[in-house]
């Protein structure tokens, strides 16, 4: 064979190998082989199939699917996978990786080939589930390994995610959602209660206005409160610490709430009364919110005072401490704000147990008025503050939400931000006067004109404030630091 026959030959194959590189990879042969390849390698072992379902037959949240869902977003053969969604993360540039419906991803572990398989709502309970093939051979060496490896894994991942807090607000059973389908996260299988947005309050305990010693102690309570579980199932008590929260509109009890998420780290549920439609209603709530969680019921007091709502007195003190609440209640804080005193509600409602700590948010005195100034002008004393305080001596009093937004809307001026609350302050005491006197007409009025008089100066009117915590306009609400902190009923933990 002589040498032009051997280079012709090697032109050929380089020549061919070029070619099959170009039908395997090029036109994706290559990956129809490898799945031909996986189907008929399937056919000679026999496989079993395990489901891990979204909710449980008590429509609780099953917490292993909520960790697989985290193990499978992280597997880096999800880019493999014949249909990937392609969603933004928690921050505008990232984007992450999530497994279709009904499609499904392979992974590897200890040598053996596991496929999972996103599946859709099933008709028999609507509900959401993962679904693991597994060959039988393998499933007894490495199914309970594999299972702890996923445990890892999503500890891990929750742990870097940790601060990534939710918000979540009750919807009314059957209100129509497909507005907001594409936009929160909903929790509750086939009737989910629940939608969510990002939890971004800013507000912690640095920030609020509160006596020092009181702000150590209810941090003390909850540091104290989030390592106890032995300590309190060896009492044979539910892990779970309940906080009222009592005082005026615009006092400071969102953000007290919102400063306790932060600081534990904890998801928030806010229960809005008027959607609720009678106590089994309150009781599948309850059902459907998770462990390490806030779960909020805002001016209790009027909805029970008003009976705007389907649940009753009783199916309240079930919630607080009924059975339900002891197999659902574990590693969660509950919070009930109400308006006025506490002395105007059932007393049923406030013993210990049901209320662990009662925390009293009263309307501004001059001490709190020179923190807020100091906040939101930068100033530790003025000309003005003696006149300041004689009004305060007065009675005249705001709430801190109200003050602090007639400082947000002159703050370019610090004189005219202090002379604005000291209009806002005479009014109310005028109010007052003419409260005692049985005439309400002309301090309504003055009212008005004080309102007229900062919106002409480029402010906002007072007003109360929307209640959702991650939309408040202000950085934090204040709370006074004559606050306080009934220790009678704290129950120290170990």
């Amino acid at each position: 064979m002589g040498v032009r026959t051997l280079i012709v030959l090697g032109i050929a194959l380089v020549c061919f190998l070029v070619l099959i590189r170009v039908l395997l990879f090029k036109t994706g042969l290559i990956y129809v082989v490898k799945k031909w390849w996986r189907w008929i390698e399937d056919c000679f072992h026999v496989h079993q199939f395990l489901k891990v379902p979204e909710f449980n037959e008590s429509m609780q949240e099953n917490q292993l699917y909520r960790r697989v869902s985290l193990y499978l977003n992280s597997l880096s053969s999800l880019e493999d996978s014949d249909f990937t969604n392609l969603v933004t993360g928690k921050k505008p540039n990232d984007i992450v990786l999530c497994l279709d419906p009904n499609q499904t991803v392979e992974d590897n572990f200890l040598d053996a080939v596991l496929t999972w398989t996103n599946a859709d709502k099933t008709l028999r309970n609507n509900c959401r589930s993962f679904l693991l093939k597994v060959r039988k051979a393998d499933k007894r060496r490495i199914l309970r390994p594999y299972l702890q490896h996923i445990h890892s894994v999503a500890d891990e991942i929750e742990l870097r995610k940790q601060r990534d807090l939710k918000l979540y607000m009750n919807i009314k059973r059957g209100e129509d959602d497909d507005d907001h389908h594409h936009h929160h996260h909903r929790t509750g299988g086939g009737d989910g209660r629940w939608r969510s947005a990002p939890f971004t309050h800013p507000s912690t305990f640095d920030t609020i206005a509160m006596e020092d010693d009181l702000k150590n102690k209810v941090k003390s309570d909850l540091e104290s409160f989030v390592k106890s579980k032995q300590y309190y199932h060896r009492l044979g008590r539910v892990w779970k610490r309940s906080f009222l929260l009592y005082g005026p509109s615009g006092t400071g009890k969102s953000s007290f709430v919102a400063a306790m998420a932060n600081f534990i780290s904890y998801d928030v549920y806010v229960i809005d009364l008027s959607k609720v439609l009678n106590d089994s209603d309150l009781n599948l709530l309850l059902l459907q919110t998770t462990s390490k969680s806030i779960i909020v019921m805002e001016d209790l007091d009027r909805f029970l005072t008003e009976k705007s709502t389907g649940v009753s007195l009783s199916g309240v003190l079930n919630f607080m401490d009924g059975i339900l609440n002891s197999c659902c209640a574990e590693e969660r804080v509950m919070v009930f704000t109400m308006m006025n005193s506490k002395d105007r509600v059932d007393p049923s409602l406030l013993r210990p147990g049901r209320i662990d700590v009662h925390i009293h948010f009263p309307l501004c005195d001059f001490l709190v008025f020179k923190t807020l100034a100091s906040s939101y002008l930068g100033l530790k004393d003025h000309k003005l503050f003696p006149q300041v305080e004689e009004i305060f001596q007065t009675g005249a009093s705001l709430s801190p939400a109200e003050i602090g937004e007639l400082m947000i809307a002159n703050r370019n001026s610090p004189s005219r931000a202090i002379k604005s609350v000291m209009t806002a302050l005479q009014t109310d005491s005028e109010r007052r006067i003419a409260q005692r006197l049985g005439n309400t007409d002309g301090p309504r009025k003055s009212v008005e004109e004080a309102g007229a008089s900062f919106r002409s100066e480029g402010g906002h009117a007072v007003r109360e404030f929307r209640k959702l915590y991650g939309f408040l306009r202000m950085k934090s609400c204040k709370v006074s630091h004559s606050q306080s902190f009934d220790e009678g009923s704290v129950h120290k933990e170990g």
